[in-house]
């Protein structure tokens, strides 16, 4: 696995961000690590085809998803994961993957996008959990996204 291929998403990440949220993150670590699916925690999962092919995985905790999509509303406080909610957080994850496809596609590498996936266990996400380049974003006073990226 190649650490360039997290460096769109990573960039799209930011840029997107801070657009619907006027909040520009902080990037973590990079690292190699398992990916495991924990209680209270929403994926967002989007699949990729073509010239790489494998999944880019949003995480985060419930309550950063919230924080996440009451500030996407202009401040409007969202209290419940309902419909709403996991409707944007995932459209959150579709601009992101989209973004950073087109960069990807600029550097020469063809690929194309699923539509996201809310994933809120490993048995629905169709895979046994393996290891993943990852990067945390820090978004200030709304938590931590994690990046994974899954590349076969």
């Amino acid at each position: 696995m190649k650490a360039e291929y997290i460096n769109p998403f990573l960039e799209s990440a930011k840029v997107v961000i801070e657009q619907v949220v006027n909040i520009r993150p902080s990037t973590g670590q990079l690292g190699i690590k398992d990916v495991k699916f924990v209680e209270k925690y929403v994926w967002i999962q989007i699949g990729m085809t073509g010239q790489m092919t494998g999944d880019i995985v949003f995480g985060l905790h419930e309550e950063v998803a919230l924080k996440l999509v009451s500030a996407m509303m202009g401040g409007f406080q969202i209290t419940e994961m309902d419909e709403l909610t996991q409707s944007a957080i995932s459209e959150l994850g579709n601009m992101i993957s989209g973004n950073a496809s087109t960069m990807l596609f600029n550097q020469g590498v063809r690929v194309d996008i699923t539509p996201p996936k809310i994933v809120q266990s490993a048995t629905a996400a169709g895979f046994t959990p393996k290891k993943a380049l990852t990067i945390p974003l820090m978004i200030e006073g709304i938590g931590e996204l994690d990046i994974q990226v899954l590349i076969t």
